[in-house]
């Protein structure tokens, strides 16, 4: 039967009913090609490509598009980006019987491209663990705990809570970790201890310790203020009876340089009186000396002077008529022609010589020499 729409259509029913058959024979082909082809697959840069002929890996992929036909060709993806977990252990028993609990946290990776003989050794085996996330979260959460009853369980309390004790529990937790997960060929890092979870019984006692540890340091620093404020104080007074010490013996030491300076000036003084008097002393002795050469000079020479004297004295005393005569003579010879009058001292007789006509003087005083005749006397 055939139907027309419309004036000179019809349709054809072959390409209806073609068309469809045509699709699902190549869906047909498709599913039965498809396990031995790819086309065009692309292999992200966070992505590793794990490539398959017949069943078994044949090369190992980074980044691109890749396409395949053959036997069973396939290819696989590995995700390479880090696979963050989180790991709580309520209660672990340390080895000293204390009860705690751990929290830990990292990040695992799978082989990456560099590894490639690592993923294709370890494949069959764990091929689900690099294939998803929650199964390698669950491995890993095993492994971590592991590690933590291991380490935590063969160190006392105070070496998993306190100080430095922590960061060498995650050290070990680290290293435990890595080595259980190294034989699935993964690898764990940044791995951290965020909490040390307590009981409150256990939390407790460990406020008594601290806060006990704590009254101890403190009354021992109290202790140690106390003593370095005495030892302060100590040199603060022993500084005061230095500084008083210092400024005393400073007066002492001035003094006795002053007393000193006194004593020299003293010796000083005396030296140049000493010299002084000596020069005195000298000078005196040397004008003694002149004086006493000088004095026997004056006396020769006075000795020199009155010799002539002195022998004339001597011819007087012993010739009184030629004394007599010599004292006339120098009478006469004191008076001038003009001389009238001669006045002698009261108690001698004077001789007066008066010349003129008539009158022969005893005594010529123009001439100097003794004539006749009888001298005249006044009375």
């Amino acid at each position: 039967m055939e139907q027309r729409f419309g004036r000179g259509s019809s349709v054809n029913w072959k390409w209806i009913i073609g068309i469809p058959i045509a699709v699902v024979l190549l869906a047909i082909v498709f599913g039965l090609l498809s396990p031995h082809l790819y086309l065009f697959t692309q292999v992200e840069a966070q992505q590793v490509g794990v490539r398959f002929r017949a069943g078994r890996i044949y090369e190992v992929v980074g980044p691109g598009v890749y396409s395949d036909f053959g036997w069973y060709a396939n290819l696989r993806k590995v995700s390479m980006e880090a696979v963050t977990f989180s790991v709580s252990d309520p209660e672990v028993v340390t080895s000293d019987r204390q009860r705690i609990g751990l929290a830990v946290s990292g990040d695992v990776f799978r082989p990456s491209i560099a590894e490639s003989d690592v993923l294709i050794r370890l494949w069959p085996e764990y091929q689900r663990l690099y294939l998803s996330d929650e199964l390698l979260k669950t491995r890993v959460t095993d492994l971590t705990l592991q590690a933590i009853k291991s380490c935590a369980g063969s160190r006392t309390f105070n070496d998993n809570v306190i100080g430095a004790g922590r960061d060498a529990l995650r050290v070990c937790v680290d290293t435990e970790v890595n080595e259980l997960a190294s034989n699935l060929g993964l690898t764990v890092k940044n791995v951290a201890i965020p909490n040390v979870i307590l009981s409150p019984e256990v939390q407790t006692s460990l406020d008594n310790i601290t806060q006990s540890r704590l009254d101890t340091e403190l009354a021992q620093q109290d202790a140690i203020k106390a003593k370095e404020q005495a030892t302060a104080e100590q040199v603060r007074q022993e500084g005061e009876v230095r500084v008083a010490l210092s400024r005393q013996q400073e007066e002492v030491r001035q003094q006795t340089t002053l007393a000193q300076l006194q004593r020299d000036r003293v010796l000083a003084e005396r030296s140049v009186i000493e010299a002084t008097k000596s020069n005195e002393l000298l000078s005196a002795q040397k004008d003694l000396e002149i004086n006493e050469v000088a004095a026997e000079a004056a006396l020769a020479a006075a000795r020199a002077t009155l010799a002539q004297d002195i022998v004339l004295a001597e011819m007087y005393a012993s010739n009184p008529a030629f004394a007599y005569l010599q004292a006339v003579t120098a009478n006469a010879s004191a008076l001038s022609p003009t001389d009238k009058l001669i006045f002698v001292p009261e108690g001698t007789t004077p001789t007066i010589v008066v010349p003129g006509s008539g009158i022969m003087p005893t005594v010529d005083t123009a001439q100097g020499t003794v004539s006749g005749g009888t001298p005249a006397e006044t009375p």
